[in-house]
């Protein structure tokens, strides 16, 4: 089933949760809403299962309006972040209840119920109560529950968030592999990135209740559309520029910007990401030659290793915030960089943003 949201609109109060969202989810799609609390990401996926009402807007469901359709009237599966199991029942009743209420036959419950745990790969665990199950078999058991109505579409609330993160990473695999079994039109909801971008086919990023940007995750993280979208992807170095004839500036260092060619000089903002950034000791001359104009000499002030990356945090000689590159771990061992040497640092990608219009390369 297809999901269509036409001009939605809802606020509580004063505060505009959404404001005039439309997005389209193709049968069989993962897509994740991805942005910080407060964007409306969650708001908006309750309004696809009925359980809030739109100010203004339609939701499609095959080109049907369903907007006034109660939950109970939509062929949809919820699974809130914090399960929202019943504690005093079975694993076994927790996932039959949705077919009891709906008076299924009980062999047609008993072998739906027994299919869909040996699915989340909970067999012999249907006797047991939610408190003797960990975490990560909870949101199974929660999954399952949604599962068991048979619902066209899945929508999924921050399903892992209560979780830890290996926990995290072992059922997001789980649940890619799942969706890729059964096809079946999937949102979900996310403020982690990765996340995101390991589940999704497309991604959708949120922002005061609007959609900044949607698109495939490579799409999204290597061509941001807006500056909200460029910053909140990750870690990355801002810094005030300038723009004037096709080249953009960064402390001092030209960058082709084909995008404004005027003579004019316009403010601009720069971002660089950690990742896309080389660096190598300066000479004792200082930078060479054949990097004189393109690179940025600065200070290292310190290391910081985390697993596999380590961030080199460093000070421009012109002044101004911190830089931080990110390299592997054993390049950074290999180079041997300490505190106070000089540096060189070329960027391999910028990306710049102009405040009205945007521009980005």
């Amino acid at each position: 089933m297809s999901i269509r949201v036409d001009g939605v609109s809802k606020s509580f109060g004063a505060f505009k949760a959404l404001d005039n969202v439309s997005l389209d989810v193709p049968q069989g799609t993962l897509l994740a809403l991805l942005g910080p609390s407060g964007s409306g990401k969650t708001t908006l996926l309750r309004i696809i299962a009925g359980l809030e009402w739109p100010d203004s807007g339609r939701i499609e469901e095959d080109g049907t309006d369903i907007t006034d359709r109660h939950a109970r009237q939509r062929e949809v599966g919820f699974v809130f972040q914090h399960y929202a199991l019943f504690r005093h029942m079975s694993v076994f009743e927790n996932v039959a209840f949705g077919m009891r209420v709906r008076k299924a036959p009980h062999a047609e419950v008993k072998a739906r119920v027994d299919e869909l745990l040996h699915l989340v790969r909970l067999d012999n665990l249907g006797a047991r109560k939610p408190a003797q199950l960990s975490g990560g078999q909870r949101q199974r058991v929660a999954l399952a529950r949604a599962l068991a109505i048979r619902p066209r579409i899945l929508l999924l609330d921050e399903p892992f968030g209560a979780l830890d993160a290996k926990v995290r990473v072992e059922l997001r695999q789980w649940l890619r592999r799942l969706h890729d079994e059964i096809g079946m039109t999937t949102v979900f909801v996310t403020h982690d990135q990765e996340e995101a971008f390991e589940l999704a086919d497309d991604v959708v990023v949120m922002n005061e209740g609007h959609v900044e940007q949607r698109g495939k995750p490579e799409e999204v993280f290597d061509k941001p559309a807006t500056p909200f979208v460029m910053d909140f992807l990750g870690n990355v170095n801002v810094y005030h520029g300038r723009v004037e004839n096709g080249r953009a500036f960064w402390h001092g260092v030209p960058i082709d910007y084909p995008d404004y060619p005027h003579a004019q000089a316009r403010a601009a903002r720069v971002y660089l990401r950690p990742h896309e950034l080389d660096i190598a000791r300066a000479p004792s001359g200082g930078p060479s030659e054949a990097n004189q104009g393109t690179s940025l000499a600065a200070t290292v002030l310190r290391q910081t290793r985390t697993g596999p990356i380590t961030r080199i945090t460093c000070q421009p000689q012109e002044g101004g915030s911190e830089l931080h590159v990110d390299l592997p771990s054993a390049a950074a061992r290999q180079l041997g960089l300490q505190p106070g040497e000089a540096v060189s640092i070329t960027p391999r990608h910028v990306r710049v943003f102009l405040p009205d219009p945007e521009y980005v390369i």
